[in-house]
């Protein structure tokens, strides 16, 4: 008899957060959710945990937990296409509160790994370690208590992930923070808001990261400077969510999903091949054409114009998304 098929990492989070909230009125969920989204938005670096209590964590979980797997994913899936031979055998999620990037990871690279949380936070951790428990990729993840900042030491890793944590930091424990995790990982990605703000912290990241010798797999198609002009201009992503019932309840959202936007760097010390050029807007579909927005190798920012008369390159323009390599593997030059 065939076993059953086991529900992708994303279906499994969906349903386990479900039966987070059970016991907790929604408008209390409402009031924490709220006032989490104001302080991650705020500019101000924190010096104590955002998530106080469970009833926060799971607050937090239920809303902010899908949107982090979908852009840490997506961040991810860019990474794996540049090293397509790597997969990593021990992942660090550094900041990791309930463990949204661990998921994100299992979703890329299928199968278990050594995998280590470490946050601020013990109430998230303890949440996250509960939800993990549905992942069987996880069950053997270790998670700990750390402040993170300039404190912090890290083992040995191939991955370090750090999602959605720098805004939480003063501008020196950003930087002695990037330090250490680049002394420990062979590969960093770190997501940020999709934001101005977000987007200075990943560039300064992504510069800290070359000085150290890292090599950028995504989204850049090059290591180079980025030829986006500061403050007329940033770079960043969308990740498209599905709302569960219990997100639209949290959120009195009408909408079956909505869109994550995220800033990110993926680099490695392995000589990845990143994309020839990257989409880094909404393509624009008008009658018989499709405009991109391109960051290319060398490194430039350009607008280019597929049409019919292009073929199969006009079949995939319609199909590109923000965010994706162009062109498409199957129409790059051997």
């Amino acid at each position: 008899m065939n076993a059953a098929p086991v529900p992708p990492p994303a279906e499994t989070l969906r349903t386990t957060l479900a039966t987070l909230l059970d016991g907790l009125p929604p408008r209390q969920a409402a009031q924490a959710v709220d006032r989490l989204i104001a302080t991650y938005r705020g500019a101000t670096p924190t010096h104590t945990p955002i998530l106080r209590d469970r009833a926060d964590v799971a607050a937090y979980a239920a809303y902010r937990m899908p949107a982090t797997f979908e852009a840490v994913h997506t961040a991810l899936e860019a990474f794996a296409q540049a090293v397509p031979d790597w997969t990593p055998t021990t992942h660090t999620d550094v900041g990791g509160g309930t463990g949204a990037a661990t998921w994100a990871v299992t979703a890329t690279w299928p199968g278990e790994r050594s995998v280590t949380v470490l946050d601020w936070a013990d109430p998230a951790l303890q949440i996250g370690k509960e939800i993990a428990a549905a992942n069987p990729a996880l069950k053997n993840a270790r998670w700990h208590r750390a402040r993170i900042g300039r404190e912090l030491t890290l083992d040995p890793a191939d991955l370090v992930t750090v999602s959605y944590v720098l805004n939480e930091l003063t501008a020196p424990d950003r930087t002695t923070l990037l330090d250490t995790v680049a002394s420990a990982a062979q590969a960093v990605v770190i997501v940020e808001p999709g934001t101005p703000d977000g987007y200075t912290r990943v560039i300064e990241a992504r510069d800290r990261l070359i000085a150290a010798g890292f090599h950028i797999a995504a989204p850049c198609p090059h290591s180079a400077a980025c030829p986006i002009v500061p403050g007329t201009d940033w770079c960043h992503f969308s990740a498209r969510v599905s709302r569960s019932s219990l997100h639209r309840q949290i959120k009195g959202g009408s909408l079956a999903y909505e869109d994550e936007k995220f800033s990110y760097v993926a680099a490695t010390r392995l000589p990845p091949t990143p994309a020839p050029s990257r989409v880094v807007r909404k393509p624009q579909i008008r009658k018989g054409q499709v405009l991109l927005d391109l960051c290319e190798t060398e490194p430039s920012l350009r607008r280019t114009t597929i049409t019919k008369r292009h073929g199969d390159l006009y079949k995939a323009a319609r199909d590109a998304d923000w965010g994706d390599a162009w062109p498409p593997a199957e129409e790059q030059e051997p």
